[in-house]
């Protein structure tokens, strides 16, 4: 009995053998690699595909939303170039938090994620934008076009995560500056972006 198409002998790398969504850059695909629900910090391992622990999180804060990255993009230089004082982008794929009415527990789950917004977070000098979309089709946020249009307090805590989720100690600093949230339209341009560094790293 012939396989359905399309047949992948191998799981493909989340990063590289993934499409980048069915209608780039206004939906995409979002890779999840965090929670709501995790203690821990995991992220994906380039070489393999699969996660890693990274750290335990040593603060009581969790994620506010699902965490996680779209496939096929890379934040390079065009990426850098939209977000102001950035010397670079930070060469990994463009990250992006997905808000859902239901819990959804598991990570390394793919979905279909609509952007509207994001926080322009530079991280010791590099660009790391950490992209706000909702689930596709989702019963209570799917009809939400703007971040402007979401509870203050869900962007308020995506802040204050990205502040504080490298930190080991309540009192370490860390070199994290995040700007004022961004609209829909900027997003877009910061997806078209990676999506074009992307090309540029590492070709089709």
């Amino acid at each position: 009995m012939p396989f359905p198409q399309p047949f992948y002998r191998w799981r493909p790398h989340p990063w590289h053998g993934l499409e980048v969504g069915p209608a780039p850059p206004e939906i995409v695909h979002a890779y999840i690699e965090l929670t709501p629900f995790d203690r821990v910090k995991y992220e994906l391992d380039k070489a393999t595909g699969y996660l890693r622990v990274d750290r335990p999180n040593r603060t009581s804060s969790f994620p506010p939303t699902l965490y996680g990255f779209v496939p096929r993009t890379y934040c390079g230089k065009r990426v850098m170039k939209l977000m102001p004082d950035a010397k670079a982008g930070d060469g990994d794929p463009l990250d992006i938090c997905v808000i859902s009415e239901r819990p959804i527990t598991n990570s390394e789950i793919i979905l279909k994620a609509r952007i509207v917004g994001g926080l322009p977070m530079l991280d010791d000098g590099e660009a790391d934008d950490k992209i706000i979309a909702v689930l596709e089709n989702d019963g209570m946020w799917g009809s939400v076009d703007e971040v402007e249009d979401l509870p203050k307090v869900m962007v308020d805590r995506l802040r204050h995560y990205f502040s504080t989720y490298k930190c080991l100690t309540p009192e370490e600093a860390v070199e994290v500056k995040i700007d004022h949230v961004y609209g829909r339209e900027h997003a877009l341009n910061v997806v078209r972006a990676a999506m074009a560094d992307y090309h540029d790293e590492f070709g089709e």
